[in-house]
């Protein structure tokens, strides 16, 4: 078992990086790039064994006091069996 946990930033945050990124892409002649927000991502895999529920719990929370800053960032789980 897998989890993945996708992290970005809020839209209502300025994401200077992706904007950067998207400027470039531009310049580049990729015309139909409208914008970019850039994030991290996260994989951790899962004890053999490990109670489905359980898991989506533990990595919930653990997204919410570690990997992200709620004030800022947002965040998604995807737990693959």
């Amino acid at each position: 078992m897998k989890a993945h946990v996708y992290v970005t930033l809020k839209r209502t945050v300025l994401d200077a990086q992706g904007k950067t990124v998207a400027q470039a892409l531009k310049g580049m002649g990729h015309t139909s790039i409208a914008d970019v927000r850039q994030g991290k991502f996260f994989e951790i895999d899962i004890a053999p064994g490990a109670d489905p529920g359980k898991v989506r719990e533990e990595i919930n929370e653990i997204a919410r006091e570690v990997l992200a800053n709620p004030v800022i960032e947002d965040y998604r789980l995807d737990i693959q069996e």
